[in-house]
C-alpha cells in the first residue's frame, strides 16, 4: 500500500533523446574510451537504441573480437566514465535538452502525487553526468532510479527502480501505479514486459508509428505539452 500522504505514482524517465540529445558524444566517449582501455583503435560501435550500456559494451567488445568477460567489460566500463568526467565541460556546451524537458520534470515535480526517478541504459556515473551537466538532476531522485549497469534487460530495471522507490520511500508502487516514458520501441517493450504503463515520445529515431506499433499505450510527438503529459500521469 502506498501511504495516503506520500507519492502514489512512479514515473520514470529515459535520458537519451527523451531528455536530452547528446549530439555525438556517446559514439565519441567510446572512440575515446577504448584505446585507453585496449591500448587499440576504436573501430565500431554497436546499436545503441533503446539497449542498456551492459548490452553495447557486450556487444561491441565482439566486434572488436574480444571476448565480453566481466573483466573486459570492466575496463571498458571505467574507462567510459573516465572520459565523461574528463568531458564534462564539454558534453555541458555541446548537448542540448530537448523542447519542452525541463518544463516537465518541473511540473511534475510540483505534483505530491508522483514520484520522479530515471531508467536509463546509461551507466548510473554517467546518467549523473548527463544530467547535471545540463541542470536536469534537481526534480529527479537519482537513488531511486535504475541503470544500464544494474542488469543488462532493459525490462529488469523497471522491477529494480519499483524496489528502489519502495524501499527509500516506505511505499509500494505496483505496476498499474508505475509509468516509464521513453522514446524508443525497446523502451515500449520493456515497459510492456514488466507490466507498467508507458509514454512514448517521437522525439528521438522512431516515428510516432514505430511507438504506437510497438503498443505505446500513448504516444506524444514532443514534451512541449505539459498539460497534456500532466494528464496522462495523474488522470486530472
Amino acid at each position: 500500500m502506498i501511504s495516503p500522504n506520500g507519492p502514489r505514482v512512479l514515473v520514470l524517465w529515459d535520458i537519451d533523446h527523451t531528455l536530452l540529445q547528446s549530439r555525438g558524444m556517446g559514439r565519441e566517449m567510446y572512440e575515446r574510451a577504448f584505446p585507453a582501455a585496449f591500448g587499440r583503435p576504436f573501430q565500431q560501435l554497436a546499436d545503441v537504441s533503446g539497449r542498456t550500456e551492459l548490452d553495447i559494451i557486450a556487444d561491441t567488445l565482439k566486434l572488436h573480437g574480444i571476448e565480453p568477460t566481466e573483466a573486459s567489460t570492466g575496463k571498458l566500463v571505467d574507462a567510459l566514465v573516465d572520459s565523461y568526467e574528463a568531458g564534462r565541460d564539454e558534453f555541458a556546451s555541446r548537448a542540448r535538452v530537448l523542447p519542452g524537458a525541463r518544463e516537465a520534470l518541473a511540473a511534475l515535480a510540483t505534483e505530491p502525487s508522483v514520484h520522479q526517478g530515471v531508467l536509463t541504459g546509461n551507466l548510473r556515473a554517467v546518467a549523473r553526468i548527463k544530467l547535471v551537466a545540463l541542470g536536469l538532476e534537481q526534480s529527479l531522485d537519482l537513488e531511486t532510479s535504475s541503470y544500464g549497469d544494474d542488469h543488462v534487460d532493459r525490462a529488469e530495471l523497471v522491477e529494480i527502480a519499483r524496489e528502489r522507490a519502495g524501499q527509500q520511500l516506505d511505499a509500494q508502487f505496483d505496476p498499474e501505479d508505475t509509468v516509464l516514458i521513453g522514446d524508443t520501441p525497446r523502451d515500449v517493450t520493456a515497459a510492456l514486459t514488466a507490466g507498467v504503463k508507458v509514454i512514448a515520445v517521437a522525439s528521438g529515431r522512431s516515428s510516432i508509428g514505430d511507438l504506437r506499433e510497438a503498443g505505446a499505450h500513448s504516444v506524444m510527438r514532443d514534451l512541449t505539452n505539459t498539460a497534456l503529459l500532466r494528464h496522462l500521469i495523474v488522470g486530472e
